[in-house]
C-alpha cells in the first residue's frame, strides 16, 4: 500500500487593506490604509485625545473612529509605550493608568471583538517608512529616529521589526541621549542648527558604533526642516528625512495588523 501524496495548504495572501488607529497626546487619528501602496484610502478622522487619556476613554474614541468608517475587520493601534504581549509596559504622553493595562484585550472589546493589535508609535512609524517611505529601497539594518519632546527609536532589518527599542535613553556622553538632542532640546536652549546638529552627530555616532545600521531615517515634526540640519551631520551612516510625516503611525498600526512586519 502506497502512502498518499501529501497535500500542502497554501498560506492565505495578505488582506488588500487594513486599519490604523495612532494614539498620540493630542490627537486619536485613524483610516482605511491600501497595503499595496501605503496610501490611506479617503481622508484620516482625527479626534482630539481625552483628557485624562485613561484607557477607557482612550478606546471609547478609538471605537468611535472604527465605527465612522464602517471597519469590519482587524485593527492596529498604535500607542506611546513599550508594548509586549499586548500589554502597556509604560506611558508617555497618556495617562500612567495605562501600565499594565493589556491594551489589545482593552481595544478588541471596545471594538466590539474585532482582533486588535497594540504596538509602540515609534515602532509603527518604522515599519512605515521602511515599507512604503524613506526606507523603501534599503536593504540591510535600518533605524528610524523620531526627534521630538524625546527620541523615539524603531530598528528593522530587512522589513522585519525589533520592537521596544528605547535607544533615546541610551548615554551618550554622559547625558541620555534625548536630553542631548532631542528637538525640545534644540528649541529650549535656542541652538543653532550647526550647534543642535553636532549634539544629533554625536548621538548617530554611538548608535551606529552599537549597531552599524546601513541607514537612518529621521522622523519627528524637525525632519520637515531636513536641510537646515542633515547636511550638517558628521556621522559615517546615510541620514534620510521621513516622508510619510503623519500618516506613518496609521500605516504602521495597519501593518501590524495585517501580521506585517514579523509582528
Amino acid at each position: 500500500m502506497t502512502n498518499p501524496t501529501p497535500t500542502t495548504v497554501a498560506a492565505a495572501p495578505p488582506p488588500a487593506h487594513s486599519f490604523g488607529i495612532d494614539v498620540g497626546g493630542s490627537g486619536v487619528k485613524g483610516g482605511v490604509v491600501d497595503l499595496s501602496t501605503g496610501a490611506l484610502i479617503g481622508e484620516r478622522v482625527r479626534v482630539d485625545t481625552p483628557q485624562p487619556a485613561t484607557p477607557d476613554a482612550v478606546a471609547k474614541v478609538a471605537a468611535q473612529i472604527v465605527t465612522e468608517f464602517g471597519w469590519q475587520g482587524p485593527v492596529g493601534v498604535t500607542l506611546p509605550s513599550v508594548v509586549t504581549g499586548g500589554v502597556a509596559r509604560t506611558a508617555a504622553n497618556i495617562d500612567k493608568s495605562w501600565i499594565g493595562t493589556d491594551a489589545a484585550a482593552l481595544f478588541s472589546d471596545a471594538l466590539g471583538g474585532l482582533p486588535a493589535t497594540v504596538l509602540n508609535d515609534a515602532d509603527a512609524a518604522g515599519l512605515a517608512e521602511d515599507r512604503y517611505g524613506a526606507g523603501r529601497d534599503a536593504k540591510g539594518v535600518v533605524v528610524l529616529l523620531t526627534f521630538g519632546t524625546g527620541i523615539g527609536s524603531a530598528v528593522l532589518h530587512n522589513g522585519i521589526l525589533l520592537p521596544n527599542t528605547e535607544f533615546g535613553h541610551l548615554e551618550v556622553h554622559g547625558k541620555e541621549a534625548e536630553h542631548r538632542a532631542a528637538a525640545s532640546v534644540r528649541e529650549d536652549k535656542d541652538l543653532s542648527w550647526k550647534h543642535w546638529a553636532k549634539e544629533v552627530s554625536h548621538v548617530l555616532e554611538t548608535f551606529e558604533d552599537l549597531l552599524w545600521p546601513d541607514l537612518f531615517i529621521a522622523g519627528g515634526g524637525i525632519s520637515g526642516k531636513s536641510e537646515k540640519w542633515i547636511p550638517l551631520l558628521k556621522n559615517r551612516t546615510p541620514v534620510v528625512p521621513a516622508t510619510l510625516r503623519n500618516t506613518a503611525g496609521i500605516v504602521g498600526a495597519a501593518m501590524a495588523a495585517a501580521g506585517l512586519g514579523g509582528l
